[in-house]
C-alpha cells in the first residue's frame, strides 16, 4: 500500500504505508511522515541549513537501526544537501531538512530520527549551538531534573542562555544558542570546563567518565556531541521505541514538575502540546551568545 501526505506545496508518497512500525502504539509507516508534516512548523526553524545524520529502521522500530550520513544516490532532486569535508578524507553530501516535504520523505524512506550537527552549512567548522546530554544510569528521573536546573544556573551565571529538551529516550539535553565566532574545538573544550565545574559541585551524583562501567549510578555529562561531525537528537523527532515518544521542548520551569517523563509525550499527544502553548523554543536563536565572554567569566568563576 502507498498513501500520501501532504507537506508544503508536495504531495509525498509513502510506500508500504499501512505497515506497523511501532508496536506497542499500533502505529504505522504513515503515522511518523503525518507527524514530521504536522510539526514541521516548529521543527524546520532548529533543522534548518543543518546537515542531518539520519536514523534509519527499515524493520520498525523494534528492529536493528543504522545511520545514513551520505545522501542516497536515489533521492529525489528536491531533497537539499551539502557537501560535508570528513576530517579523516574524502566529502560526503548530507541531507538538510529545509522543508515539511522533506521530513515527510525521510520518514517514508524508513528514517524514524533525524539527528542534527551542531553547525550550518555555511559554516561547517563554527556551530551555533551547545549540547549537554544528562545521561541517567538509574531510572531517578527526579536527579536528572535537578542536574539540568543546577547546569542551567552555571550558564545563566556565565552569560549564556539554557534550554531543556526531554530526549525521548530517558534523559535530557541543555542546549544553548551561540553566536558563530568560536570553532568546534573551542566550543568543546569549554563545554568540558562547564561539565568539570558542574561535576566538581556535587561528584557523587554526577560525572563525566566515558566508561559505562566506572560510572556507577551517576548522571553521566556528555559533551561528545560537541565536536566537528557529530550530531544530537533533533527537535520533535521520535524515537526509536515502542510508544513513539517524541523529544520534546520545554519551558524552563517544566524542569520542577514532579511528573515531568522523558518520553512523556508521543506522536499521538505532541499536537495537542503544541496546540496549547506552541514552541517553547520560538525564537531561541535571539538568545545566541558568543563564547569569547562566557570563556572568561568561566574561568573567573573558578579562580
Amino acid at each position: 500500500m502507498t498513501d500520501s501526505v501532504k507537506a508544503g506545496r508536495r504531495e509525498v508518497e509513502t510506500s508500504h504505508a499501512a505497515r506497523v512500525i511501532f508496536s506497542d502504539a499500533a502505529l504505522t509507516k504513515l503515522d511518523p511522515a503525518r507527524h514530521y508534516a504536522d510539526v514541521a512548523g516548529v521543527m524546520v526553524p532548529h533543522v534548518r541549513e543543518h546537515p542531518l545524520a539520519l536514523h534509519s529502521y527499515p524493520q520498525g522500530a523494534g528492529g536493528p537501526g543504522y545511520f545514513v550520513k551520505d545522501r542516497p544516490k536515489h533521492f529525489p532532486d528536491w531533497v537539499p544537501t551539502v557537501a560535508v569535508p570528513k576530517r579523516e578524507g574524502g566529502t560526503i553530501h548530507q541531507v538538510m531538512a529545509n522543508d515539511a516535504a522533506t521530513l515527510v520523505y525521510l520518514a517514508g524512506q524508513n528514517v524514524i530520527t533525524p539527528h542534527l550537527l551542531l553547525a550550518r552549512a555555511d559554516q561547517l567548522e563554527r556551530p551555533d549551538r551547545l549540547v549537554f546530554d544528562l545521561d541517567p544510569s538509574t531510572e531517578r528521573f527526579d536527579e536528572v531534573r535537578a542536574t539540568a536546573r543546577l547546569l542551567g544556573d552555571l550558564l545563566e551565571d556565565i552569560g549564556l542562555a539554557p534550554f531543556a529538551m526531554t530526549t525521548g529516550s530517558r534523559g535530557l539535553h541543555v542546549v544553548t544558542p551561540l553566536r558563530r565566532t568560536a570553532d568546534f574545538d573551542e566550543v568543546r573544550a569549554f563545554t568540558r570546563e562547564v561539565a568539570e565545574a558542574l561535576v566538581a559541585e556535587d561528584p557523587d551524583r554526577l560525572t563525566i567518565e566515558q566508561r559505562r562501567n566506572r560510572r556507577g549510578e551517576r548522571i553521566f555529562v556528555d559533551i561528545g556531541r560537541n565536536a566537528y561531525g557529530q550530531h544530537a537528537v533533533a527537535p520533535y523527532a521520535v524515537r526509536p521505541r515502542p510508544n513513539a515518544p517524541v523529544a520534546t521542548p520545554l519551558r524552563w520551569e517544566e524542569l520542577d514538575d514532579e511528573d515531568l517523563d522523558p518520553q512523556g509525550w508521543t506522536i499521538q499527544t505532541i499536537g495537542a502540546r503544541l496546540a496549547d502553548g506552541g514552541d517553547p523554543w520560538a525564537g531561541m536563536g535571539r538568545h545566541a551568545r558568543a563564547l569569547g565572554p562566557a570563556q572568561k567569566a568561566l574561568a573567573r568563576r573558578a579562580s
